[in-house]
């Protein structure tokens, strides 16, 4: 197990998340070394996964750009120093005041995911007299083993440009005078851990790029998206991701022509295992038919498991005792407020800390005041 620094969670008030300092720089650091060995790879981080602006920070200091979704992302992103040049802009419903934002900022490129929305930035460039680079999101319908809620690369996703009116963007993009086409983007999903999914991909791409060429188009920048999963279920075994083998698949798959740049756009294995979520026990219940660990955090402060059935290893990080069996959930009015059912635990009392592990992607960001409730604090140590 982990050693939690649970001096240092003396006066902190729960829920919080705690971020592990040691396990982020880790990780950063095995990204850049597998980088230095492909200049060709840039990796932008997926702001969405984690925004909090220590932790940014730090990665920020890597030398990585950022993957932003939204105007807010971009914002936070350029506060916490990121180069404008680094940051890619996607999302299928772009606001005016974001694109605008985009281009006065002068992001690296926009991931268009609409002709109408094409027109839109061709527009508001014009008005602007700037020139807006723009990568396609094209829809490569390739599944993803994963959660149907975050498949992201399948026909009837929302996402992307359907790859039968590929080459009728780049023509039109081509042809308005203030758009710069330089590449094509995709994402087929999130929490990906079967290699053969992002092979898959590479193919796809490979398939397309030759399509392309029949025609004479050729293709600057290739950006694959993110989607490397973490080992929920085993953080301290698998604290950093195996980022080795996920940059080989693509080596190892995707045909790159002369010059190609290739980017990355991983969020969750970036910042997923370094953070936890600490909850205090209220109470331990016994109903004759279940015994409760009765939590003071709340899917209001981790929705995962709620919104998606995920679930995280959970701890007693208080409790050495014989292990009992508890169905650990929070104080929300909701029946979907559970962490996790008939889970093993150190036999709890009111007052132990539990942590729930594996939340360093997808909570602090996600956690909303629902029941008038207080946004849980994060800390980085």
């Amino acid at each position: 197990m982990t050693n939690f620094p649970t001096d240092k969670f003396q006066g902190i008030e729960t829920p919080f998340y705690y971020y592990d300092k040691k396990v982020l720089l880790a990780t950063l650091d095995t990204i850049k070394a597998e980088l230095a060995e492909r200049p060709n790879y840039h990796l932008h981080y997926a702001i969405k996964a984690n925004a909090n602006l220590e932790v940014l920070k730090e990665i920020q200091k890597a030398g990585f750009g950022v993957d932003a979704v939204s105007g807010g992302e971009i914002q936070q992103a350029l506060k916490a120093g990121f180069e404008a040049q680094k940051i890619v802009y996607a999302g299928v419903g772009k606001n005016d005041w974001e694109i605008n934002l985009g281009l006065d900022a002068g992001i690296f490129c926009f991931n268009v995911e609409s002709l109408e929305e094409l027109r839109i930035i061709n527009e508001l460039a014009e008005k602007k007299q700037k020139t807006a680079k723009v990568c396609f999101r094209i829809n490569p319908n390739v599944g993803a083993h994963t959660h149907a809620n975050i498949t992201t690369g399948l026909m009837e996703n929302k996402f992307g440009i359907a790859m039968e009116d590929m080459e009728l963007a780049i023509r039109e993009a081509k042809e308005l005078s203030n758009i710069e086409f330089i590449g094509l983007h995709f994402h087929i999903g999130s929490q990906i851990l079967e290699m053969d999914d992002f092979a898959a991909l590479a193919n796809r791409v490979n398939e397309l790029q030759d399509r392309l060429e029949s025609q004479g188009i050729k293709v600057k920048n290739i950006n694959v998206g993110g989607g490397l999963g973490i080992a929920y279920n085993d953080p301290d075994g698998k604290p950093v991701p195996d980022f080795k083998k996920y940059f080989d698949t693509y080596a190892q798959n995707l045909k790159l022509r002369e010059g190609q740049q290739v980017h990355f756009e991983l969020g969750r294995a970036v910042v997923g295992q370094m953070g936890s979520l600490i909850t205090r026990i209220l109470y331990v219940k016994n109903t004759h038919h279940k015994q409760f660990a009765i939590v003071d955090g709340g899917m209001s402060d981790l929705i995962r498991p709620a919104l998606y059935d995920a679930h995280h290893k959970i701890q007693n990080i208080s409790s050495m005792e014989a292990e009992e069996t508890y169905d650990v959930v929070g104080p929300i009015c909701e029946s979907s407020d559970v962490f996790g059912k008939n889970e093993k635990l150190p036999k709890c009392h009111r007052g132990d800390l539990i942590a729930l592990r594996s939340a360093g992607a997808y909570g602090e960001i996600m956690a909303c005041q629902y029941n008038c409730r207080k946004l849980p604090k994060a800390y980085l140590m």
